[in-house]
């Protein structure tokens, strides 16, 4: 008999309510900053994964937006990438908080107790919960999901973050390895330009502003010394371009000057950032305006 160890692979999905932490756990189990991650909810708007290869497993992981019952169209479509995520996992991760009852999406939290794919539910944020809140939610989602694995972590201060890769590992199935070993996501890099500067947005602005930006970046040339990129900022109305751009330019600026920083420590380059704000009216409720923008 060989020694070889076998290759493992698989998909491992990330599900859980709007402000869980599943961004901020992506993040550090791939040990990259690869996906936006702020305290407001609806962070996520895609399906996004993370590729983490060792020298026998690769995990594929997916970071799904927050589950909820949808109230426009932009929101059915991210519904429908958490649906999907339900479908190819050969591993689900459910992010809840300690003291937290249940996915926001009835419908979905049925499929989650129906399912046959092994499910880690990740009980998070236990650095703020008292060992009674904790234990009650044990007990309380044990209950609920009988077949789930149950891990407390906490995202924020790496607790247990390690052991549940190790965990992960051991469930996956013997499979091939998907993608290339230094590529760490499947998407491109104009992707993670508007990612980045979607974030500033929201950090930055309060209210419905950032929910009501879609950011395109429609030139990315990548030069010996530099990269140049040229963005759109769509909003839903004029009185938002307004804010946006904010007294003699100064809002955009800052979220111009923030992104840039960050672009540059991403790519290990210069990066010279041109920011365009337009208006096209109630993009996130129109289906042809959503298709061309990726959902």
């Amino acid at each position: 008999m060989s020694d070889e160890k076998k290759f493992k692979s698989g998909f491992v999905n990330i599900i859980g309510n709007p402000n869980v932490g599943k961004s901020t756990l992506m993040n550090l189990m791939m040990k990259e900053r690869l996906v936006i991650a702020t305290h407001k909810a609806q962070t996520t708007r895609h399906r996004i994964k993370g590729i983490l290869t060792g020298e026998d497993y690769q995990i594929v992981f997916s970071d799904t937006p927050g589950v909820l019952d949808p109230a426009y169209e932009l929101q059915t479509k991210m519904m429908d990438a958490v649906n999907e995520s339900m479908v190819d996992a050969d591993v689900i991760l459910y992010v809840v908080e300690v003291g937290e009852k249940r996915l926001k999406n009835e419908e979905i939290f049925a499929r989650m107790q129906k399912t046959s794919t092994p499910i880690i539910l990740l009980l998070n944020k236990i650095d703020t919960a008292t060992q009674e809140k904790l234990y009650e939610a044990v007990e309380y989602w044990h209950e609920l999901l009988p077949n789930a694995q149950i891990l407390p972590i906490s995202a924020k201060e790496n607790v247990n973050v390690e052991m549940l890769v190790t965990r992960i590992k051991e469930m996956l199935p013997e499979g091939p390895q998907y993608y290339p070993d230094d590529q760490l996501t499947d998407r491109s890099e104009r992707f993670v330009v508007n990612e980045v500067i979607r974030e500033k947005i929201l950090l930055n602005y309060t209210k419905e502003i950032p929910y009501s930006v879609e950011v395109v970046t429609e030139r990315f040339k990548d030069e010996i010394n530099l990269i140049s990129i040229e963005t759109d900022i769509f909003v839903e109305r004029d009185s938002q371009k307004g804010i946006i751009i904010g007294h003699r330019g100064e809002a955009l600026s800052k979220v111009g000057k923030e992104a840039r920083e960050e672009l540059e420590k991403f790519f290990d380059k210069k990066v010279f950032l041109k920011l365009f704000v337009k208006v096209r009216k109630d993009w996130r409720k129109k289906e042809n305006d959503l298709r061309r923008f990726g959902y």
